[in-house]
């Protein structure tokens, strides 16, 4: 970006595009200039760890998936060589030198910045020897050790073991050539030159080093893990706060090398504090220690090379204090987040502002919303965060900025309209068979004219023909022209595989006139050339094996229908909490209708009980605004003290029945979605003298206290973190707690310096930049105590009345006593009625109680049933600040639907023959979904009927029904038995 002029919903902005010098319009994605291109440079996206050609794509999957040039390595390019071998060889004339850098003009509503992160770089850690020990490694290059797509393919080596082939190889080769230089000099008769000895000599002592060296290389079988490299630092690197997401990587790392490893792996982990504290995280740390992972509660000293082999020696202090040394195969260090230097100046450019840590500020209340009205960041790039987190913020900021731009609306939509569908009820069948080559994919392996010769001699088949890319544009152009003058009606294409392509040739069928389900595909590329690469026969005779099939089942399958249903552009919220207000407020101010359910007699929810945010931002003041917009806001109906007694219908025309507390009396509310944002609870303990003693608070409960007598003139106070949570019952962190509590913990001492302040812990979770809350109250002269699972602290009362609580310090490893004038338990955080409300919604719940995702990292605030989202703590326990994030990205993905006037319902659906089924219901448990339905059709007589809005296709029901009644379109057993008969009889 080279600047940006204007104001919010009148931008105008300059982006400097650099060449590719590939044009991607072409581009067909084969790798023949790759493979062909003689330069080999370092891999950047490998970490360095591997080698990639001057002409390349960045990675498999990149978006777009076209090649480009590296120019400042190329030959050809800026060099004054000559090369041009990629523009040679490319079969779809896509490589153009000429490309030219070009200055975009463009107009826009928003900006939204998305520019994330740079890992921590520890080379100037001297003690962890990362700059000269080449097993020394970052989590990033130990994550593409692990990938299948990586420099080792996925299989565990150490780098010092990598290479070792090729530079003997090379070696060899100098040797070879210093020896005919040796042969010559002696065929003329003089003696041989000393100097080509000496280096003869040298070159077979390093091979015979090298040798021995790949002798000895093996796999690594004890990895160690560093945490906090670059996280949670001052001294070094200024890097105060907490990376939030190393120790779950490094525990996922650690899992998966004991995956890969083909023996006994043994893995151990170094860290502070262990924070798992989002969805699940929890449980996946136990299961790590079940797995055998060691967890080393120590910050590493040192790590000092191993005289005489390439392992490793770390000297650190155990938990008992005691000084310990430990050898490993291999130390990965779990760098952290950092903003990029280049964020700095982009920020100066667009005017907005950055904190302390060089990350774009933004406020709890608008956590997407940058200083800038119009411009919103999302990511990492304002403060470390996970996947789950960056993918919500993603939504959050499409949301936001949707409220902003709703006027504009479908204003620049072009939309793309099908030629009619043809009626080929009544054609005798004509079946088209299109090879593809696909430059070296298939062809260097299968024979394809061999392929093609024998397609010409299946039945109904009436055209075959031979393409060099059938996925380029060229061809799919080709191939509309011959189905209109073959008078085709249905289509094979034996090429990639259909999990990629189909999607593309289905639409190419539409154009054609025909409908999309009159189309088979044969992955003759990942189940021929790919897998037999080494037996040509095998895969020629695999592929007209796969031909002969996907013809045979071609013949039988028939167009679908692909009903559209109109979206009825309104939305249900459930819950009036913070997450609920600000998803329906979202939707209201891009023009959609919203309704607010809620079970109380007020807006707010778990707000409520809260004052201030981790940022002393005023929750009342805020809450106070939020419901006052809600309640004049003519888009929003709020239903008070109501809750949901039925739910039913499908995306885009949903039917729900609330019904009033203490009242019989109903209404049915029509939408086109729904987001369920019902929020979650503080337990109740009985734990610590909760609900005995009245000067025992669970921790909002002090909010409220905040003014008393009790509170204000206390001398002492203990905060105990972790009632109920982490615990066999409810294994879940509640992630809130620790930074309430030391928030409260700084309070009280800023009210009173000379208060004895207690946290009585398990693991500090102040992730991200809440470390720098947890660094301020130790500045304080707050008193952190960690407790274990086994010796929870005792509280009791004396006999004069007073607090005693009791536990083992785990430095001094003896028992001492704490009299407090108060006591706040950190109490777990559960949902209360989800169950009954999943039931209702058809949606899932976690192990925990929470409601679950579709997926947890790709689709957080979704759920498997189209058109219902989620958000708020009723997905999980989270602070203010991301629950307004989420509530803004389930109103974005809500917008998706809601923005459309109809939605195409797919053809590949169940089915029911009526006349078969003796309406038992087992369709009906067995559908994830809920799309079977049992209906009276006389009295007393049922069958079940499939609402195709909801079905998937996944053929659940045609498996469980025991009358072979149900079945799915386009998969009839006809169809597959058909398949079968042809793979077997040749």
């Amino acid at each position: 970006m080279e600047s940006l002029d204007g104001e919010e919903g009148h931008f105008r902005v300059k982006i400097l595009q650099k060449p590719r010098y590939v044009d991607l319009d072409k581009c067909i994605s084969c790798g023949a200039c790759a493979e062909k291109c003689p330069t080999v440079v370092i891999d950047a996206f490998n970490e360095g760890l591997g080698k990639r050609k001057a002409i390349y794509k960045y990675y498999a999957q990149a978006i777009p998936s076209g090649y480009a040039i590296d120019a400042e390595n190329c030959r050809q390019l800026g060099h004054g060589k000559k090369c041009g071998i990629c523009a040679k060889v490319c079969p779809a004339d896509a490589v153009n030198y000429e490309q030219k850098e070009q200055l975009l003009d463009l107009e826009v509503g928003a900006v939204i910045l998305a520019t994330g992160f740079k890992s921590f770089d520890p080379s100037r850690f001297d003690t962890y020897a990362y700059s000269n020990h080449p097993n020394v490694v970052t989590a990033m290059e130990f994550e593409r050790l692990l990938s299948a797509g990586g420099p080792t393919g996925g299989h565990l080596k150490r780098p010092s073991d990598m290479g070792i082939g090729e530079e003997i190889e090379k070696a060899e080769k100098e040797l070879q050539k210093l020896q005919r230089q040796l042969n010559q000099a002696e065929e003329k008769g003089g003696e041989k030159p000393p100097e080509i000895m000496k280096k003869k000599e040298h070159l077979e002592s390093e091979i015979a080093r090298l040798r021995k060296k790949q002798a000895d290389a093996h796999e690594p079988k004890r990895i160690a893990w560093l945490q906090c490299v670059g996280s949670r630092q001052l001294n070094n690197c200024d890097n105060g706060y907490c990376s939030g997401v190393c120790c779950m990587y490094a525990i996922k790392e650690a899992v998966i090398a004991k995956e890969h490893a083909k023996g006994d792996l043994e893995a151990a982990i170094f860290f502070m504090d262990m924070r798992t504290y989002g969805k699940e995280f929890e449980q996946y740390y136990n299961r790590a220690k079940e797995l055998g992972i060691r967890f080393v509660r120590s910050r590493v000293h040192s790590v000092e090379s191993v005289a005489g082999s390439d392992d490793l020696r770390l000297a650190y202090v155990n938990d008992e204090g005691v000084k310990m040394e430990d050898e490993f195969d291999l130390v990965v260090l779990s760098t952290g987040l950092e903003s990029p230097p280049e964020v700095r100046e982009l920020a100066k450019k667009l005017g907005v502002e950055l904190n302390d840590y060089n990350f774009v500020a933004t406020s709890s209340f608008s956590p997407v919303q940058t200083s800038r009205p119009g411009i919103y960041a999302c990511g990492v790039l304002q403060g470390p965060k996970d996947i789950p987190s960056s993918v919500m913020e993603a939504s959050a900021v499409a949301g936001a900025a949707a409220s902003k731009l709703s006027d504009a609306r479908h204003t620049l939509v072009h939309e793309k309209t099908f030629p009619p569908e043809r009626d080929i009820r009544e054609e005798p069948t004509r079946i088209g068979v299109f090879v593809c080559n696909c430059g070296v994919n298939i062809s260097n392996v299968v024979r394809v004219p061999e392929v093609v010769e024998y397609a010409k001699t299946l039945p109904n088949v009436a055209y075959v023909q031979e393409n060099l890319f059938s996925c380029s544009q060229d061809a799919q152009d080709k191939l509309v022209r011959v189905i209109k003058e073959q008078n085709l009606n249905r289509v094979v294409v034996a090429a990639c595989s259909p999990r990629t392509h189909e999607p593309l040739f289905q639409e190419t069928l539409r154009n054609s006139s025909l409908n999309k389900y009159l189309f088979e595909q044969a992955n003759i590329r990942d189940q021929c050339s790919w897998v037999h690469a080494s037996d040509p026969d095998r895969a020629t005779e695999k592929a007209k094996d796969l031909v002969r099939m996907a013809v045979a089942r071609a013949a039988l399958i028939e167009p679908l229908p692909m009903p559209s249903v109109p979206v009825n552009p309104a939305a249900l919220v459930v819950g009036g909490g913070v997450a609920g207000m600000v998803s329906a407020l979202t939707l209201a101010k891009q023009g959609f209708k919203a309704h607010i359910v809620e079970e109380k007699e007020r807006l707010g929810g778990h707000a409520l009980k809260i004052h201030r945010t981790w940022k002393n931002e005023s929750v009342p003041d805020f809450l106070g605004d939020l419901i006052r917009e809600v309640e004049e806001n003519e888009n929003i109906d709020v239903y008070l003290g109501a809750r949901v007694k039925n739910a039913g219908g499908f995306l885009g025309n949903f039917k729900t029945t609330i019904v009033s507390n203490g009242s019989e009396s109903e209404r049915e509310l029509e939408h086109g979605v729904t987001i369920l944002a019902t929020g979650a609870h503080s337990i109740k303990t009985d734990e610590y003298l909760y609900g005995k003693n009245e000067r025992v608070f669970r921790w909002h409960e002090l909010d409220e206290a905040w003014e008393s007598d009790l509170v204000k003139n206390a001398r002492s106070a203990v905060f105990i973190q972790c009632v109920g949570s982490r615990e066999p019952d409810r294994p879940h962190c509640s992630r809130l707690c620790c930074t309430f509590s030391i928030q409260k913990a700084v309070e009280l001492k800023e009210r009173n310096p000379d208060m004895d302040v207690y946290v009585l812990y398990r693991d500090i979770r102040t992730y991200g930049e809440r470390e720098d809350l947890y660094k301020e109250a130790r500045r304080r002269g707050v008193i952190f105590i960690r407790y274990g699972l086994e010796q929870k602290p005792v509280v009791k009362e004396s006999d004069g009345g007073a607090l005693e609580v009791t536990l083992v310090d785990h430095i001094l490893r003896r028992p001492i006593v704490l009299r407090p004038d108060f006591i706040t338990l950190a109490t777990a955080i559960e949902t209360r009625g989800a169950e009954e409300l999943g039931q209702l919604f058809k949606v899932p719940l976690s192990q925990d109680g929470f409601f679950l995702e579709v997926h947890m990292k790709l689709r957080p605030v979704d759920f498997a049933t189209d058109g219902i989202f989620l958000c708020g703590l009723a997905h999980y326990p989270k602070p203010i600040d991301e629950s307004i994030a989420q509530a803004q990205a389930a109103a974005a993905r809500a917008a998706t639907i809601l923005a459309q006037k109809s939605i195409e319902v797919e053809g590949v659906v169940s089915q029911v023959d009526e006349s078969l089924c003796r309406g038992c219901g087992e369709c009906v448990q067995a559908c994830p979904y809920g799309a079977p339905q049992l209906v009276e059709v006389s009295e007393g007589v049922y069958v079940s009927r499939i609402q195709e809005a909801l079905c998937k296709g996944c053929g659940a029901c045609a498996v469980a029904c025991p009358t072979g009644a149900a079945a799915i379109r386009h998969f009839n057993d006809k169809e597959v038995l058909t398949m079968v008969e042809a793979a077997l009889c040749k």
